[in-house]
């Protein structure tokens, strides 16, 4: 610039400076006209994004964001058969001559005198590359500005240079890239193990890859390869002795080579992988070898088989779509992640990622609010709590009056039987004594970040499931829960360095709770006892194993979604299932929906090896008590459980057994000694209007169906099954033993009557577990 000035100064006339100026305008703007192009100016920085499974396996290749397959692999990592394959074909005298090839452009001009049209062409790989670099039209301009370019590629970069940026840009077909993308795609292979008969195939593409598409020309392509080890017979690159060496490029063209068949170079867990290129590349450039997800491609593939095969037999449900997500407890890793039933079904919104979105969670959020209240002492684990009717004036809005998704009310429960049965009015109960407030930072410290809103917009339905979470967040803070509060993130890839954007993959709340461990534990004993949730599910449902597994279900109103996460000490499972476009399901739960699948990952997980017990809950005694009143069994108590205490509390136990209700069960008293006096009062207690019974293949003998009535009835009754009487003595209760169909159970005594209906399906599968699964499917409010 010193220079430029001093010259302007001894320039004495206007007009010779405005020129001046416009010179030396013009010169830097033609400067990069001139300039050498060195390899660091053409690095290839957009490239697709190659993933493997936790053990190498390849789960796909993503497009880059302007849409193509691209690899760079540097020259040393590709086999030399391909190396000199290219040559032959498109440029036998690269190493010998410079941007031009002036032997080759005097014969193609001779050629095309003498033929009166272009016979064959003159470019050099330089040339090729520079019309990579910098689309020219093919005009006698655009041939100017090529061979330009390729001068000025010559000057800054040696001839391997030259090549390599050439090989990695190398159209091979549709939207695929490169040598490299070429061959993981088309062979499942990195550049480096291509064999003679792969690499002359692949060298033939980029000479017309629409002309030579191998799953459409395959004829075609086949002669081409023909031509181009021809090519490598005559640069005496196939290195046998002649004249051998046509005779062994015919047995290579005769060799059979199966191009794979992919769809977009996807094998498995396609969300999964577009989320994860979502986090790693937000807006940035990304080069990186092949990225080692923690995903488990068998376990994958298996999972995403299951959702297919469960939203089919949920189809006449009007049920479309599911997801899932599997969790190691130890490390966190994301070992199975589906978001739809099919990825690439565009008509049936497969893209949609239903692990993500944000939905209603139903009953899925309970265990938070009951572990929060023990923790600060508003309950103990032998706490009495009320099920019955309950009104909330809110300002504002309507008097808030929760119920059970039976519409029904059991009186005084214990927590765990609220829990684990999800009762409405309990949890909401216990809502009202922790604070709204409260509760919300809580699941805030579990990762519930995206529950934004105020308390007052929450309210006491944020027990029920009134914010909307992910099924990410829920398996999160449910292994956080199988963790006994040790909270940890979710990981994803394996890496020695965090990959881009991973902090907010794993991101946890700084202020990740790490309450005493021995509530934890309670909770998880809760939602593992099979008995105590018998009520609303029944003893041997779906939620039941043959080993021991915590678990919760939830529905979400007018059926819309049905959530069921669940942990052993190894795994967390989190399923949802419902409708993408926000239709809701036809009479399906959170135990018929989302359950099944859940029971099906769940089983396959342990197929082979049973996980360790849960450990019980540290400094806690458990005693006996009656299982209505919680309280030290009495003569006249007619069911004993165990049951949980805090130690300081068994003084008060061994000292206390009056059972006397305060005056907010009045009106649930009065309604129970109402319906007492009432002579309609025959109902059937088993099996539940509306359940749906799996009836497993070769175990027709051994599943039986109870049918029961409530309480104790001296009079005779009828049992009819679809119109027909059965022969039986028996009074309040019968054994059946399933059969396939649709039936309507009636129980006559007298003047009374009571009619249900039920369902029995046959199984697809045989599970390992003995019984049958049961679900009350015909059901109102929130749901478990």
């Amino acid at each position: 610039m010193k220079l430029i000035l001093r010259s302007l100064l001894k320039i004495k006339h206007t007009s010779k400076v405005i020129l001046a100026v416009l010179v030396i305008c013009l010169a830097i703007r033609l400067l990069p006209y001139f300039a050498p192009i060195h390899s660091a100016d053409i690095a290839q920085n957009q490239l697709a994004m190659q993933f493997s499974d936790r053990n190498g396996l390849p789960l796909g290749t993503l497009l880059t964001r302007d849409q193509e397959h691209t690899s760079v692999v540097a020259l040393n990592q590709v086999s030399p058969q391909f190396i000199h394959a290219i040559l032959a074909a498109e440029d036998g005298s690269f190493y010998h001559h410079g941007a031009l090839d002036m032997k080759a452009v005097i014969r193609a001009s001779k050629e095309a005198i003498h033929a009166k049209r272009i016979v064959s062409g003159a470019s050099t790989i330089t040339m090729q590359l520079a019309r990579m670099l910098d689309p020219v039209p093919r005009s006698f301009s655009g041939k100017l500005s090529e061979i330009w370019l390729s001068w000025r590629l010559v000057a800054g970069m040696n001839k391997d240079e030259i090549l390599s940026a050439y090989i990695n840009r190398l159209p091979m077909g549709g939207n695929i890239y490169g040598v490299e993308a070429a061959a993981r795609i088309y062979f499942s292979i990195p550049a480096s193990e291509l064999n003679l008969a792969q690499a002359s195939l692949l060298a033939a593409i980029p000479n017309n890859p629409t002309y030579f598409n191998p799953y459409e020309h395959w004829e075609r392509l086949k002669q081409r390869q023909k031509y181009v080890l021809n090519r490598m017979v005559q640069e005496k690159y196939i290195s046998e002795a002649m004249p051998t060496a046509a005779s062994y490029a015919a047995r290579t063209s005769a060799e059979k080579v199966v191009f794979e068949s992919r769809q977009q170079g996807i094998i498995a867990a396609p969300h999964f992988l577009f989320w994860l290129a979502n986090q790693i590349l937000p807006n940035k450039p990304y080069k990186a070898d092949v990225i080692r997800t923690t995903i488990n491609r068998p376990l994958q593939q298996f999972v995403e088989a299951q959702v297919q095969q469960v939203i089919s037999s949920l189809a006449a449900n009007n049920v479309h779509d599911a997801a899932a997500l599997v969790i190691d407890n130890r490390t966190g890793e994301v070992l199975a992640y589906v978001g739809s039933p099919d990825y690439f079904n565009q008509a049936k919104l497969g893209r949609n990622d239903g692990v993500q979105p944000l939905r209603q969670p139903g009953s899925t959020l309970k265990p938070f609010v009951y572990e929060l209240a023990l923790e600060k002492g508003l309950i103990r684990p032998n706490t009495i709590l009320a099920d019955v009717p309950a009104h909330y004036a809110i300002p504002g809005a309507k008097l808030y009056s929760p119920t059970d998704y039976t519409e029904s009310f059991l009186g005084p429960v214990r927590v765990r039987i609220a829990l684990a049965n999800s009762l409405n009015v309990p949890a909401v109960r216990v809502l009202e004594k922790v604070g709204v407030e409260t509760f919300l930072n809580r699941l805030h410290q579990l990762g519930f970040e995206h529950l934004n809103q105020t308390p007052e917009h929450y309210g006491l339905g944020l027990t029920l499931g009134s914010g909307e979470v992910s099924l990410w967040e829920l398996a999160r803070a449910y292994m956080n829960i199988a963790r006994q509060g040790d909270a940890i993130p979710l990981v994803s890839t394996f890496s020695n360095s965090p990959l881009p954007g991973t902090d907010a993959i794993n991101r946890v709340s700084p202020h990740s709770p790490l309450p005493n461990h021995t509530i934890w534990q309670l909770i998880t004993n809760i939602l593992s006892d099979n008995h105590a949730r018998a009520t609303a599910f029944g003893v041997d449902s779906v939620l039941n194993l043959p080993f021991p597994v915590a678990v919760k279900t939830g529905t979400s109103s007018n059926f819309r979604d049905t959530w069921t996460v669940g942990f052993t000490t190894d795994y967390t499972v989190a399923t949802w299932v419902g409708n993408f476009n926000g239709e809701p399901m036809r009479q399906v739960s959170g135990v018929t929906g989302a359950a099944p699948l859940w029971n099906r990952i769940m089983l396959h997980l342990h197929e082979h090896q049973e996980p360790a017990g849960f450990p019980p809950p540290e400094g806690l005694v458990q005693l006996p008590v009656c299982a209505i009143s919680g309280l030290r069994p009495t003569p006249d108590c007619t069911s004993v459980v165990q049951e949980y205490f805090y130690p300081e509390d068994k003084i008060a136990y061994e000292s206390n057994n009056q059972f006397n209700l305060p005056p907010e069960y009045d009106e649930w008293l009065a309604k129970q000694q109402q319906s007492s006096l009432v002579s309609t009062n025959l109902r059937i207690l088993s099996p539940h209007h509306g359940d749906l019974f799996l009836l497993y293949p070769g175990e027709e003998a051994k599943q039986k169906l109870e049918f029961k009535l409530a309480g104790n009835k001296s009079a005779s009754v009828e049992w009819w099954l679809n119109g027909e009487k059965l022969d039986t003595n028996s009074a309040n209760s019968l054994f059946w033993n399933l059969r396939p169909g649709k039936w309507t159970l009636e129980a006559r005594s007298g003047e009374m009557t009571d009619k249900v209906s039920f369902q029995v399906e046959l199984a697809s599968i045989k599970p390992t577990r003995r019984g049958f699964s049961i679900s009350n499917s015909q059901v109102k409010g929130n749901r478990p």
